[in-house]
Formats: structure tokens, C-alpha cells, sequence
């Protein structure tokens, strides 16, 4: 018997449940990153959608958001065909940035993956950064739970010792709606240059700092380093560094 997938909206958070499908797995059918960073930007949009805040709205109203920061803890891997039910909640202001949360629960009910997301305000016409005062369309709201995930902090390398991992051109199927490379995207771009051995593996926690725009045609230059169970990469555009990342594998294997 089929059943209908469920989303649902209060008064502080908006829910839906999704299927993983073999697009958002790896080989080995586990959750890929680019997947998880790909549904913090769509869960964003389908709270405001179901809020009546559309995209074209926000633009019109001259303020639209842009994902600065995010950060992952994986408690336990989904996998293939597990349904998902993702949680997002607004999370009010962190000092020029404005917070999101999230939860994805699987069938079992076993808590999969929180995550943390920052957001800066943009005027999309003249692209100057607005302070979170500056959204008056509906209050910001609170998250009434405690996430269990790292806050997304700013992600440094080291200036020495870092090894060049090749560069990456950015194609026309990179590109989204706004277009530039996709949020999501980064991180099949990150997997892809990771060192053979952390590829098959879903880290315990992830963060990305978004910096800069990557465009169409344009190649980034990507630099990481191992430090134990971390890799850190950083992807540097013609304007500058686009993009730095941490992954955290735990142990050893």
C-alpha cells in the first residue's frame, strides 16, 4: 500500500518527509555530504514557501538570503531508500548573520543528522550586505530545542604544509538559479579531491564556509591538508578563496 508523504507546519518550525534516493548516496548507498548541504538550501525555502515568504517575495522586498556557514554531525548514516523526516526551525540572529537549524530523523525513528546554518541578508539589486534588522516581513523565530551539532565557525588552514589536490572548472551543470555554483554542489567537488582512503567514509562531523561566488566557467584551486582524522580543503577563485572545509572522520582507519 502507498503511503503519502507527510509535511507539516507550526507556528515555529516546518517538516517533510523524503526518500533518499541512489542520487543522494555514494557507491556504497550511505548519504553523500553534497546531498545533506543540498537539503539545508532546499528545507530553507520550503519553510518560507509554506510561510507565503517565496523567493520571488523576498526579492521583491529587496532582501534575500545567502548561506554563509554550515555544520553537520552525522549521528548515524542513512542510507539508500530510508525516508527521512527533516525538521527545520529559524534560530534568530548571530551578531550580521541570521541562524537556521535542522534534525533528519529516519523511519526508525533514529536521529540521523543535525545541522547548523548561518545566513547572510543581501539587497540583491545593489548586493550590500543588510543586518538581520533589516528583514521586518514576519519576526525572526526561535528554535525551542537545543541542536546537537557544532555552531558553524570560521574554518582555517594552516599557511604551511599544505599539498595542491588539482584544480576544478566550473561548468554549466554546476550552476543554480542564481547562477552560481550550487551550495550542494561543494561538496561532491570536496569528495572528489579527498585522499582515496576518506572517500568511501561519511565524516562524524562537517563544516563549509561559503566566501565567495564561483561562476560559471571559472576554476577554482583546490589546497588541503591530513591532520589525523581531519582533512581541511580550501578552494581558491580568481577574487579569492570561495570556499574552506573541514572534514571529521574520527578515528583513524
Amino acid at each position: 500500500m502507498l503511503e503519502d508523504f507527510k509535511q507539516i507546519l507550526t507556528q515555529t518550525s516546518y517538516s517533510r518527509q523524503e526518500e533518499l534516493t541512489f542520487w543522494d548516496c555514494d557507491r556504497e548507498k550511505q548519504v553523500r555530504v553534497a546531498a545533506l548541504l543540498s537539503k539545508v538550501a532546499a528545507f530553507a525555502g520550503y519553510h518560507y514557501d509554506a510561510l507565503g515568504l517565496t523567493h520571488e517575495l523576498l526579492y521583491a522586498q529587496g532582501t534575500v538570503f545567502l548561506l554563509s556557514r554550515v555544520a553537520l554531525r552525522i549521528h548515524a548514516v542513512p542510507h539508500a531508500r530510508d525516508v527521512l523526516t527533516i525538521t527545520t526551525w529559524e534560530n534568530g540572529a548571530r551578531g550580521a548573520q541570521v541562524q537556521r537549524v535542522f534534525e533528519m530523523w529516519d523511519q526508525t525513528g533514529r536521529l540521523c543528522v543535525s545541522a547548523k546554518s548561518d545566513w547572510i541578508l543581501m539587497d540583491p539589486q545593489t548586493r550590500r550586505m543588510l543586518r538581520p534588522s533589516a528583514f521586518t516581513l514576519r519576526p525572526l523565530g526561535k528554535c525551542p530545542k537545543e541542536i546537537d551539532c557544532p555552531e558553524p565557525g570560521k574554518i582555517l588552514l594552516p599557511k604551511e604544509g599544505l599539498t595542491e589536490l588539482g584544480q576544478r572548472q566550473i561548468l554549466w551543470s554546476d550552476l543554480d538559479g542564481n547562477g552560481h555554483l550550487f551550495s550542494g554542489n561543494y561538496g561532491d567537488i570536496i569528495w572528489d579531491h579527498l585522499p582515496a582512503d576518506l572517500q568511501p567514509r561519511v565524516p562524524a562531523e562537517f563544516s563549509i564556509n561559503y566566501s565567495r561566488e564561483a561562476k560559471f566557467g571559472e576554476t577554482l584551486r583546490l589546497l588541503g591538508c591530513r591532520e589525523g582524522g581531519t582533512f581541511r580543503m580550501e578552494g581558491i577563485g580568481p577574487g579569492g578563496t570561495c570556499f574552506t572545509a573541514l572534514c571529521s572522520f574520527g578515528g583513524e582507519k
